[in-house]
């Protein structure tokens, strides 16, 4: 079985010099590591970062905060649109307007689903398990019988690594997962 873990770097790491930034990367992979049964971090992104070239993650991203009322296209592109998008709905959540989607962002953007729900995060479940390969679904945001049985199949393989609920809900741990583009191999 094959655990892929992705490890991004702040605004700060990644204006630090390439040896200080090497060695925060390593000591970042190797805590990872170490902590088998974690999912890692939140992936960081701000418009014009390394992880913005991750067209999946910039969707989702663009779908949830669509879920949350922002009407912006979504193109897998952390441009100017989506800059605004991110500063105006972390204004209204009282975080940090900073246009960097970290932790609180994404955690403040999480929008729980599962068999019945419909909509732009649906959209995003659909998206990422497409994408990633896991099975060709039809973007529709209808969680439907398709989409419940792979999102039950995606946790079914991550608890073969750590401990992990397979119920079909895509909470808070299953989005973390989707996102980070954890890759499980049978």
């Amino acid at each position: 079985m094959l655990g892929l873990i992705l490890v991004t770097a702040t605004p700060a790491q990644a204006a630090q010099p390439l040896s200080t930034a090497a060695t925060t990367a390593t000591t970042a992979t190797a805590e990872v590591q170490a902590s088998a049964s974690t999912l890692g971090p939140w992936p960081v992104l701000w418009r014009g970062s390394p992880d913005a070239s991750f067209p999946v993650t910039v969707r989702s991203l663009q779908h949830l905060l669509n879920a949350h009322g922002a009407r912006i296209a979504v193109d897998g592109i952390f441009g100017p649109a989506t800059d605004s998008a991110v500063r105006t709905y972390q204004r209204a959540r009282g975080l940090v307007v900073d246009g960097v989607v970290g932790a609180a962002t994404w955690s403040s953007l999480i929008v729980t689903v599962r068999r019945g729900s419909t909509g732009s995060a649906v959209r995003a479940v659909q998206d990422q398990l497409t994408d990633r390969r896991w099975v060709i679904l039809t973007v529709d945001g209808v969680f439907g019988g398709r989409t419940d049985a792979a999102v039950r199949e995606f946790q079914r393989l991550l608890s073969r690594q750590m401990p992990f609920t397979v119920d079909g809900v895509v909470g808070p741990r299953t989005w973390k997962a989707l996102i980070l583009g954890l890759i499980v191999a049978d």
